[in-house]
């Protein structure tokens, strides 16, 4: 059974509400142990190699398993599988610790670290996939983006706080410290959305599996460009926030005493915060649209002079400055085109068609950094990022030709 969704009923406010703050959480905690990671090859003795598959395991794993839990979800509902995927995210993290004194228990602590990164990946695919569904069913187009906004604003900016908070802790406490913090975080989370996550149940028995998803993509155009659209803003996400460091080191780069490092750390912190800043406020104002998918080119726009500042003012002020417009504009389209893909998606296959969309953007983020980097070294920073901006174009390009010669047909009004 779905819960209402009017827009004033206090359901809608509570459980999406609710569930803002607790993907935040998680989100802080994600924050909290990634600076420490990267250094696995100094604290453990682990081969660079082996420490990039660490860190890689997550996206890859969440790549593979977005389309399975969309299916999982339209056959079962949201609510059993979104508190298992907030458990899961929050036992990663102590895996983490474990993983620090893995040697002592006879462990081999790449496996154990290995091990972890897949719970969060299988985790955090339950959660944004489940997420997603669970907030397109208890609202309406005329809600649906201030409440998905809300979500992936939380989940943004939980990032950068994190980061802060994770690099105090391990510096004044220690690594293993920082780990058992982020599964605390993480994990207080779970009791308050166990009382408020609705059992929002599929609406009909029909479950076509993960084999009816590609034909279902196809089905409506808008579908596929809608994928592909987040695949390239992934991309450019993960390709700008992963060159930046290189780029700060090449540069030599430095900040009221900050050395590269330091500078590089500020920026991705501002980076983030400016695209979760961004993504709290579109989607609210792409409700009152008549056509929301309007507010798209010009974010793409702003996004691509982001880009092309980065390219033209390589200096501390020139690379943050473009980078949080970048951001900006590249923030705001996330939760309009989430709340598209909500409000033409049959009822039946909301989170199937989720996941597919998530699958585009999982990808996106895996090769960006694959084929930034080994571009930087061939072309130059500064061609990357014109490229960034010219995929910024092509973007602009897809959505204006696909998505906003569509029209979206009035959602039925949801009863119990």
């Amino acid at each position: 059974m779905r819960l209402p969704a009017r827009r004033e009923a206090p359901d809608v406010r509570y459980v999406a509400g609710s569930f803002a703050v607790g993907v935040f959480l998680p989100s802080v905690a994600g924050g909290i142990t990634f600076p420490t990671l990267p250094r696995l090859e100094i604290l453990l003795g682990l081969s660079p190699a082996v420490v990039g598959l660490i860190i890689s395991t997550t996206g890859g794993v969440r790549l593979l398993s977005n389309a399975p839990v969309g299916t999982l979800l339209d056959r079962i509902g949201t609510r059993r599988p979104l508190l298992a995927g907030f458990l899961l995210v929050s036992v990663a993290p102590f895996g983490y610790a474990l993983g620090m004194d893995a040697g002592a228990v006879s462990l081999d602590p790449a496996i154990v670290f290995m091990a972890s990164r897949v719970v969060a990946g299988v985790g955090s695919a339950l959660v944004l996939v489940g997420g997603y569904a669970m907030i397109t069913a208890v609202t309406t187009p005329e809600n649906r983006g201030q409440w998905l906004g809300y979500m992936l604003g939380a989940y943004g900016l939980g990032f950068p706080v994190g980061l802060v908070v994770g690099g105090v802790v391990a510096d004044v406490y220690g690594v293993r410290a920082a780990f058992l913090l982020g599964g605390g975080v993480s994990l207080a989370a779970v009791p308050p959305l166990f009382l408020l996550l609705p059992d929002t149940s599929p609406e009909v028995d029909r479950d076509g599996g993960l084999r009816a998803i590609p034909a279902l993509v196809r089905s409506d155009r808008r579908f596929a460009v809608l994928g592909t659209v987040n695949g390239i803003l992934s991309f450019l996400s993960r390709a700008f926030l992963t060159s930046v460091v290189v780029f700060a080191a090449r540069l030599g780069l430095e900040l009221g005493g900050l050395g590269d490092i330091g500078v590089s750390g500020v920026i991705l912190a501002v980076v983030t915060s400016f695209a979760a800043g961004s993504t709290l406020v579109a989607g609210r104002y792409s409700d009152a649209l008549d056509d929301r998918v309007s507010l798209v080119l010009p974010a793409l726009g702003v996004m691509t002079i982001g880009f092309v500042t980065v390219a033209l003012v390589p200096t501390v002020v020139g690379i943050m400055t473009g980078g949080a417009v970048a951001a900006t504009g590249g923030g705001a389209t996330g939760p309009v085109l989430k709340a598209y893909l909500g409000d033409i998606s049959p009822a039946e296959d909301v989170a199937k068609l989720g996941g597919a969309y998530d699958v585009f953007g999982d990808l996106g983020g895996v090769l960006g950094p694959v084929v930034a980097l080994p571009a930087a070294s061939a072309v130059g920073f500064d061609a990357v990022y014109v490229g960034c901006a010219g995929l910024g174009v092509v973007t602009a390009v897809l959505t204006a030709n696909t998505l906003r010669s569509a029209t979206v047909s009035p959602e039925p009004a949801r009863t119990e």
